[in-house]
């Protein structure tokens, strides 16, 4: 098997390399979507953890096929076969998910915000969350997808309404980050979506599905920023 220096190596590059990996990172709370343009070495500094225990347990991975098993393969995909994946996974994901929040997130926030008042913060952070990516994902589903689909279809310089396809892509990042900033707050004002002994059924409800929404939306960011927009952008410089 092939030696990889894990440390000096981005962490979205070693996702896209071997999807499996995002286990590890989520065990250890590494950020491998929007934060993952950073060394694994650089990304551990800032979380004030070892690099070499990650490394051990990326290591472990390599070992261990059957961890890829329900993990998508998203460089293995044509661009229009990753954006289709995206749009009926993630994006079905959300259009159906975000609702059910927004009733629990209200619910309880009126119910125990009293209580614990950062529920109250949690709730003004997915609401930021809800307005930032419902808007997003109608413009990648309606603007970006479709001209990468085009961009791929043709054999040739392609000239689009927005020019480079980097223009919105550029902007979608922007908005990843956003996103990305929005479930930090969420993630730290329930302690990790980990719920008070007093917590009812369901406070406990929604704090399991928002920790299942944090680790889909890092499925979602990282097959956009680390594979589907970088191969978009390559791909138009060979047309060109």
């Amino acid at each position: 098997m092939k030696t990889i220096n894990f440390a000096d190596t981005a962490v979205g590059e070693l996702v896209r390399q071997r999807p499996a990996r995002s286990r590890v990172f989520e065990r250890f709370g590494v950020d491998y979507c929007c934060g993952g343009k950073i060394t694994l070495n650089r990304a551990c500094e800032k979380k004030q953890i070892d690099v070499e225990e990650v490394c051990k347990e990326l290591a472990q991975c390599e070992e261990n096929e059957d961890r890829d098993q329900g993990i998508v393969d998203a460089d293995a995909m044509t661009l229009t076969e990753l954006a289709d994946h995206i749009e009926n996974t993630h994006h079905a994901y959300l259009r159906e998910e975000l609702p059910r929040l927004e009733w629990m997130t209200e619910k309880v926030a009126r119910v125990h915000g009293d209580h614990d008042p950062r529920l109250h913060d949690l709730r003004r952070a997915f609401v930021a969350f809800r307005a930032e990516v419902e808007p997003h994902t109608l413009k990648e589903d309606n603007v970006l997808f479709p001209i990468i689909r085009q961009l791929e279809a043709s054999d040739g310089p392609h000239e689009f309404h927005c020019g480079s396809v980097a223009n919105p892509i550029r902007q979608m990042e922007l908005e990843h980050d956003d996103a990305g900033e929005q479930l930090a707050l969420m993630h730290a004002a329930s302690d990790g979506y980990t719920p008070p002994e007093w917590a009812c059924n369901t406070y406990r409800a929604m704090l399991s599905s928002l920790a299942e929404l944090e680790r889909d939306m890092h499925q979602h960011i990282h097959k956009e920023n680390n594979v589907l927009f970088p191969k978009a952008i390559e791909l138009e410089s060979q047309r060109a």
